[in-house]
């Protein structure tokens, strides 16, 4: 088990090696949601993009 931090919080978000790029992860603590990356087999995490109004049209 591998942890990225919170870019809200700061707080630990635990992610798994079977969790891909593009992952949406949420933080445990605030609740904010991150896009997961594997960046050099190096956990990351960015904002996730807000849903835009024509999603799923």
């Amino acid at each position: 088990m591998s942890a990225a931090k919170c870019l809200t919080c700061n707080a630990e978000v635990e992610v798994d090696q079977q969790t891909v790029t593009g992952e949406i992860v949420e933080c445990q603590e605030c609740g904010q949601e991150h896009e997961f990356q594997w960046i050099n087999e190096q956990p990351n995490l960015v904002f996730a993009p807000e849903v835009e109004e024509d999603w799923g049209e």
